[in-house]
C-alpha cells in the first residue's frame, strides 16, 4: 500500500469511529508500526485534517471533515448490509472482522450522513441451525488465491482416506452449507474440488504458481462447463479428490 493510500485508509478508519482510536489499534488495523502511525497523524494534521488527541490517549476526527461520499442508493446500502450479514454469520474469523470494519466504513460514508450506533438495519440474515462457521484455515487459502501462491494441504476424502497435496488455489465457492475450493492439483495434474471442511491443514508457501490465476479460472470453466452441478447443494452429492 502506498503512503497516500494509507493516509486515506487512516482517515476512513477514524471517520468510522465515534470514540478515540489508539495508535496501537490504528497500527494493527493498517498493518504498520506505531511510529508510522504517529508520523501519518502529523502529516494529516499538516494537510488540514481536524484531528484531536495525542499519543497514549487516542485520536478522533472532528465533525465537519468530509471525504468524498459514496453515492450508494438506499437499495444498494440494503444489499451491502445483507451481503455483509451473510459473511458475518458464516465466514472465517478474519473475514468476519473485515466485514465488520467494511460495514462501518460504508455506513459512515452514506450520502444522508453516518448512522448512529443505535440505528437498527432494515434487513437481517439468519444462518440455519445446521450452519457451521468457516474454520480459520480459510484465511491462508484466500491468501494463496490472492497472491497466486502454491498451498500444501492435508486432506481427508469422503471415505476417510488422508492425503497430502500441493495445489494452486484459484477460487472458493460459497454455498449455504459447504465451501468448496477449486484448485489445480499437482499430484493429479488436473483441476480438483476440495471441501474446505475436509482440509485438516493448509500452509501457504512463498512459491508462486507458474500460470496466472485468471487463465486457470478460464481453463477450469472451459473444462467443467457445468461446474456448478459438480458442486453440492448438500455436503454429500459429490465425491471429492
Amino acid at each position: 500500500m502506498s503512503r497516500t493510500s494509507r493516509l486515506f485508509e487512516m482517515l476512513s478508519v477514524l471517520r468510522a469511529r465515534r470514540i478515540p482510536v489508539t495508535a496501537v489499534e490504528l497500527a494493527r488495523e493498517l498493518g504498520i508500526s506505531k511510529r508510522s502511525v504517529y508520523r501519518d497523524i502529523e502529516t494529516l494534521r499538516l494537510l488540514g485534517a481536524p484531528l484531536d488527541g495525542q499519543a497514549g490517549i487516542g485520536y478522533v476526527l472532528k465533525d465537519g471533515f468530509f471525504l468524498p461520499h459514496f453515492a450508494f442508493s438506499p437499495e444498494e446500502i440494503d444489499a451491502l448490509i445483507l451481503g455483509l450479514g451473510w459473511v458475518q454469520q458464516r465466514a472465517d474469523p478474519a473475514l468476519v472482522q473485515s466485514s465488520d470494519s467494511a460495514l462501518a466504513k460504508i455506513l459512515s460514508a452514506r450520502v444522508d450522513g453516518p448512522t448512529s450506533g443505535n440505528e437498527l438495519p432494515p434487513l437481517f440474515t439468519a444462518a440455519s441451525l445446521t450452519e457451521r462457521t468457516d474454520p480459520p484455515l480459510v484465511a491462508p487459502l484466500r491468501d494463496g488465491i490472492r497472491r497466486q501462491r502454491k498451498v500444501t494441504i492435508e486432506y481427508e476424502d469422503g471415505r476417510g482416506l488422508a492425503s497430502s497435496r500441493t495445489i494452486w488455489p484459484i477460487a472458493i465457492v460459497y454455498f449455504d452449507d459447504v465451501r468448496v475450493l477449486a484448485a489445480w492439483c499437482e499430484e493429479r495434474s488436473a483441476f480438483r474440488h476440495f471441501r474446505v471442511d475436509r482440509i485438516r491443514a493448509a500452509i501457504t508457501t512463498e512459491e508462486r504458481y507458474p500460470e496466472r490465476r485468471h487463465s486457470l479460472i478460464r481453463r477450469w470453466r472451459e473444462q467443467d462447463k457445468d461446474w456448478r452441478s459438480l458442486l453440492p447443494v448438500s455436503g454429500t452429492a459429490v465425491n471429492y479428490s
